[in-house]
């Protein structure tokens, strides 16, 4: 059944052009992987220009709820998609940036939303997921790896493992949060003395983690990870205090 469009006020064009999409999404009108109309149909059926319609568009590309193809054909065009992860961590790390959320409270909720994931991964991770986790460990352990790969390898670590908790918004908040400080962890890595022994300690850890979510041991899971984070993420949260 097509969806109906109707004209949306002059009054802040693009929020209201927004709104008019919202409900239809609320509405169920609109799902992932429906396409827009063009913009050269939708602004007129709406009532608005172009650069309104524009706007909003760029606002929900934003927040991870809309891509737009440039060009022409069959790809092109605005398409409804879901991809929380990037536009919550974008978003948490602009917020923490600005001082809205401090290394603490950061702290804090890597622990708790980790230690729920570890848990219930060893409960629901299917053996594919561990087995790509296992890949991810193993590409840490190689000789000669390099501080921002590791970073990026560990990352993708952790949220893989929450993913496989069978928690979508557990796995989202998880790669929000852990983006969020992905630039201080990767300073704190840099300034590791002895690199090559802080890799292969904190590498001992995750394949250890590994381990224990294998053999469905979720609690002792929950107790590494929260001592893994604090160990390094909690040295971020003292260097700080100790700068205020």
């Amino acid at each position: 059944m097509p969806v109906e469009w109707q004209p949306v006020r002059q009054s802040r064009t693009h929020e209201l052009v927004l709104q008019s999409i919202e409900q239809r999404v609320f509405a169920g009108e609109l799902k992932a992987g429906d396409r827009l109309p063009p913009e050269r149909e939708l602004a007129p059926v709406l009532g608005v220009s172009r650069s309104a319609l524009r706007e909003a568009l760029r606002v929900l590309e934003t927040i991870g709820v809309l891509v737009a193809q440039p060009g022409r054909g069959p790809d092109a065009g605005a398409r409804i998609v879901r991809n929380p992860d990037d536009a919550l961590g974008r978003l948490l790390r602009l917020h923490f940036a600005l001082g809205s959320y401090g290394l603490h409270d950061v702290l804090e909720a890597r622990v708790a939303l980790e230690r729920s994931s570890f848990e219930a991964a060893a409960r629901h991770a299917s053996r594919e997921d561990l087995d790509e986790a296992e890949t991810l460990v193993a590409r840490m352990g190689e000789p000669g790896i390099g501080v921002a790969e590791f970073n990026d390898l560990d990352a993708r670590f952790h949220v893989h493992i929450a993913r496989g908790s069978g928690n979508e918004l557990t796995s989202t908040l998880t790669s929000a949060v852990r983006e969020s400080v992905r630039p201080l962890i990767l300073r704190a890595l840099e300034r590791a003395e002895d690199w090559p022994t802080t890799a292969a300690a904190l590498n001992a850890e995750h394949a250890e983690l590994l381990g224990l979510v294998r053999a469905g041991r979720g609690a002792d899971a929950a107790d590494l990870v929260e001592r893994h984070i604090r160990n390094l993420h909690g040295t971020l949260v003292e260097e700080g205090a100790g700068r205020a």
